[in-house]
């Protein structure tokens, strides 16, 4: 390829990139970076019509989009697409457990909408109001939220979820979190930009000082049924500098059981696993649950641009 050719394709994609990010809200990298599975995609539209899933409230919508993705693999650090630029993504082909919970919340909460807002544009936008601070992505790694216990207090304070694990019963807990900083050199971001370190360490400092509560897993079983299809379980952890290592969906199943649905490193896949009481007693690590009801994003947030007021 000559070199005004390549000059052609750069402006090309340079165009098509702006054009995405004017779309589809704060995109910073390529299409084909941020949406994965396209074709996947189509095919849980089609499903979604055709079981009428739009009719059901949002909890029954995340448990079947949910079940729908059972069998994807699972592949650690799937947001990490970019040495630098970070930006709202998706990928059908591939999940851990975060993405997992949050590509099946964001496409339930986009059937909610009228049937011309079924597009990736709509669902890469609701992962940014989801996935960042206040909502959104500045294209800054630090704009992106690390935490669960930190997504649930943001995302609550704009009335995106309620917690209820005080409600259940919960008791607090504290960790001197240290998971990122410890671990940068699993982080692509981390790795390629150092510089990050000293800020993720103040975000660390924040994160331990919020008021987290959860529900010990030796208390689990007792409030199973006050938890509802849907609802998102962030299992807690023994280990002093997280508080979190794990999350997934509340599923009833035809018995009236409540079983985890997650995408679990240790079945290679998004599984339907047991009990989720009976699940909890089986990993001596786990330390409890903290139990979070989603609930629907107002269409209007999908044109709302904080950084432009």
């Amino acid at each position: 390829m000559g070199v005004s050719q390549k000059k052609t394709v750069f402006f090309l994609l340079l165009i098509l990139t702006f054009a995405f990010r004017e779309s589809y809200g704060n995109i910073f990298l390529p299409p084909s970076r941020v949406f994965i599975g396209k074709e996947k995609f189509e095919q849980l539209i089609k499903l979604a019509k055709e079981k009428d899933w739009a009719s059901l409230p949002l909890g029954e919508r995340i448990v079947q989009v949910g079940l729908s993705l059972v069998g994807t693999p699972y592949r650690h650090y799937t947001l990490e697409i970019d040495d630098r630029i970070e930006s709202p993504s998706v990928n059908f082909y591939a999940m851990d457990c975060w993405t997992f919970y949050e590509i099946s919340l964001a496409f339930a909460r986009m059937l909610h909408y009228d049937e011309k807002l079924w597009t990736p544009q709509t669902l890469l936008k609701l992962i940014e109001i989801e996935r960042y601070r206040n909502g959104e992505c500045t294209g800054s790694y630090l704009s992106r939220i690390h935490f669960l216990e930190e997504l649930f207090v943001d995302n609550q304070k704009r009335g995106l979820l309620v917690d209820k694990t005080r409600s259940l019963h919960g008791v607090p807990i504290h960790r001197e979190v240290r998971e990122m900083t410890a671990g940068w050199h699993q982080y692509r971001y981390l790795r390629n930009n150092p510089s990050l370190l000293p800020a993720m360490a103040r975000i660390e400092k924040r994160v331990s000082q919020l008021n987290v509560y959860h529900i010990p897993k030796n208390r689990a079983r007792a409030i199973e049924p006050k938890i509802s299809n849907g609802d998102i379980i962030a299992i807690t952890t023994h280990d002093p500098h997280s508080y979190t290592s794990h999350v997934g969906i509340a599923y009833r199943d035809q018995k009236g059981i409540l079983r985890f649905l997650h995408a679990s490193s240790t079945h290679h896949q998004v599984y339907l696993d047991k009990r989720l009481s009976g699940y909890l007693s089986s990993i001596p690590s786990d330390a409890g649950i903290i139990v979070v009801e989603p609930k629907e994003i107002p269409v209007e947030l999908l044109y709302h641009y904080p950084s432009q007021q």
